[in-house]
């Protein structure tokens, strides 16, 4: 199946590698990035191996039985979004103890047009818990696919990635505003690497880095 995935994108899709060798080759890792569409995923998956790599899904994923099937494949982590889903989290950091990549798109949803949304704060609960670099990756073009398809043009798909940072509350008390601001800047990394036309809710804001700490 990733054969037939990394193949199919491979072919319908101009995929920007440039920056695929800045990944890490080994160590734990959370991959933040943007969420446009469902292109993104299997893409990224599949031609950032031979890394392993799992992610977050909503919980309603599981309800299609091929797309069930292929996230368990994947050993993806559902989640129920809108709550404290204490054992997605646990699930999460299982996997960067072991030394393996965590995707999360911190907007929590797609926003299908490729501009940022704001960001959730709960990859930073994540993130200050498992304590290991987060990795910003940008990508955009994805938001093209289903129209190019139709008229069996490829897609420019475009990945950038920045540089690694862990997060540092300052000795704040980490209140729920306090996750909010470092998520915002976690989402201002992301924009920082692309286009200003897809900036979106952070449009001026990129690149603020009051609680990164680069590794």
């Amino acid at each position: 199946m990733n054969t037939v995935i990394r193949l199919g994108t491979g072919l319908l899709c101009r995929i920007d590698k440039r920056d695929f060798d800045k990944i890490p080759a080994r160590g734990p890792l959370i991959l933040a990035t943007n969420h446009i569409g469902s292109l993104e995923v299997p893409l990224l998956f599949v031609h950032l191996q031979p890394r392993k790599m799992t992610g977050l899904a909503k919980i309603e994923t599981w309800d299609s039985k091929f797309l069930g099937w292929l996230f368990d494949l994947w050993d993806a982590i559902p989640v129920r979004r809108g709550e404290a889903d204490l054992e997605a989290v646990r699930r999460c950091l299982d996997v960067l103890r072991a030394g393996d990549m965590l995707a999360i798109a911190p907007e929590g949803t797609r926003s299908y047009h490729g501009r940022l949304l704001r960001a959730q704060p709960g990859v930073v609960m994540i993130a200050l818990r498992a304590g290991v670099p987060i990795l910003p990756i940008a990508h955009w073009g994805g938001e093209n696919f289903k129209a190019n398809l139709k008229k069996l043009k490829r897609t420019d798909f475009h990945v950038r990635v920045g540089r690694p940072f862990t997060l540092n509350p300052r000795g704040g008390k980490v209140s729920g505003e306090l996750r909010q601001e470092m998520a915002d800047e976690i989402m201002g990394q992301i924009a920082a690497l692309m286009p200003g036309e897809y900036h979106g809710e952070y449009a001026g804001k990129a690149g603020k880095d009051q609680y990164l700490e680069w590794v």
